[in-house]
């Protein structure tokens, strides 16, 4: 399956929780569309490693999120109903406009600030 995207605006980041003995991390941000007379908020969550690609994000920031669709059935026992739940897995984003996921930083910019900053420094390295 391939994985699909959607743009919004950040309208929640909540802190990165632990769970289980094994140290399974997740995080979820809320994205806020406007479509229309109503708002759409979509929650999604980054997961393990990629719970500190969110550490970028600040609310209002308007970003394109890479995410797939995951699912797993739960049932208490054998007899209990079975339920099904659904969730957005966040992989990577890009802030709109930018070209990387890491507010649109430039190698080059801090190349330029090095240059600059060294031609009338006297430091020695």
């Amino acid at each position: 399956m391939s994985n699909a995207k959607v743009r919004g605006i950040v309208h929640l980041i909540e802190d990165t929780k632990s769970f289980g003995q094994k140290g399974f991390r997740k995080r979820m941000i809320v994205l806020e569309q406007q479509n229309g007379r109503f708002a759409n908020f979509i929650p999604l969550e980054f997961t393990n490693d990629a719970c500190d690609l969110a550490d970028d994000l600040r609310l209002g920031d308007e970003i394109d999120v890479t995410y797939r669709l995951s699912g797993r059935k739960w049932q208490k026992d054998p007899s209990s109903e079975v339920k099904y739940f659904l969730s957005a897995e966040a992989m990577a984003f890009t802030k709109a406009g930018a070209a990387s996921s890491k507010d649109g930083f430039d190698p080059e910019d801090i190349n330029n600030e090095f240059s600059q900053a060294g031609a009338d420094d006297d430091a020695p390295f």
